[in-house]
């Protein structure tokens, strides 16, 4: 219980740039901090859901740019370095071997810097289109995606902790927080799809219909990049996990929206 419990101030060390010490953390409890992920996404998500709310009189697409910029700040660009550097090694090696040579590079390369154009992109656009005026209940509907998204996009990265083998051969931070079992992804998935749905659902213009089409959305895409990584480099890094987040994001927000536009044209 303690490691479990210290499992969640440790997710937030690793997740944020949040100054919450504790340190050191044991193994054990490194291990923890994977069931926590959710949890870590639904206050972020919280927070951004806030700030959307305040600046929500100057339109969707500022309130979601700011919203953007304040997420990758709270989290010190985490995810969108593992996207960039997944991005990279995919894209730039034609083995298993050059991968990890190209993940261990510092330097962001054109496929890289496509990745991150596309997924802020992507984000912004969808969140744009979800507060827009013109949709019904426009007002809760982008706070209650954030919430949800958040939360909901970093359940993948745990089931592929558990469903994969850590593939860095070499030892990484990420090392052994990415060791998560049963356990761990239980909590996760517990936390992240019931919970982050229930607060979503619970702030109004997300309904159950929504809230399924997100887990699904979310679920096909960690599926995907499951088998592209097991494919290309036999398992899973950090980067790759973070990569996951990344793209499940982008999988809920258009998921959302996609329901939210067959809704109003109903």
């Amino acid at each position: 219980m303690r490691a479990s419990l210290r499992g969640a101030r440790a997710a937030f060390v690793f997740l944020t740039r949040l100054p919450l010490g504790g340190f050191p953390y044991s193994a054990e409890e490194w291990r923890w901090a994977s069931a926590w992920f959710p949890f870590v996404g639904m206050v972020l998500g919280g927070v951004c859901a806030a700030v959307w709310g305040w600046l929500a009189p100057l339109g969707p697409w500022v309130a979601a740019m700011s919203v953007l910029v304040l997420s990758i700040l709270l989290t010190g660009a985490f995810h969108e370095d593992g996207l960039a550097d997944t991005a990279d090694a995919l894209g730039g090696a034609t083995d298993r071997e050059g991968i990890f040579v190209i993940l261990k590079d510092s330097r962001i390369g054109a496929f890289g810097g496509l990745a991150l154009v596309t997924s802020i992109a992507f984000r912004l656009v969808l969140l744009a289109q979800l507060g827009s005026p013109a949709r019904a209940s426009a007002l809760a509907a982008a706070p209650a995606a954030l919430l949800l998204a958040h939360g909901l996009a970093r359940v993948g990265p745990v089931w592929l902790m558990v469903a994969l083998p850590y593939a860095s051969a070499a030892a990484a931070k990420s090392g052994h927080v990415a060791r998560a079992g049963a356990a761990q992804a239980a909590v996760a998935t517990v936390v992240g799809v019931a919970g982050a749905a229930a607060v979503a659902v619970a702030a109004g213009a997300i309904d159950a219909t929504g809230a399924l089409a997100a887990f699904a959305a979310m679920a096909l895409a960690t599926v995907l990049c499951g088998l592209r990584f097991r494919a290309r480099a036999g398992g899973v890094t950090g980067d790759f996990l973070g990569a996951t987040e990344q793209v499940n994001e982008i999988a809920i927000l258009g998921a959302l929206l996609a329901v939210q536009v067959a809704q109003g044209a109903a």
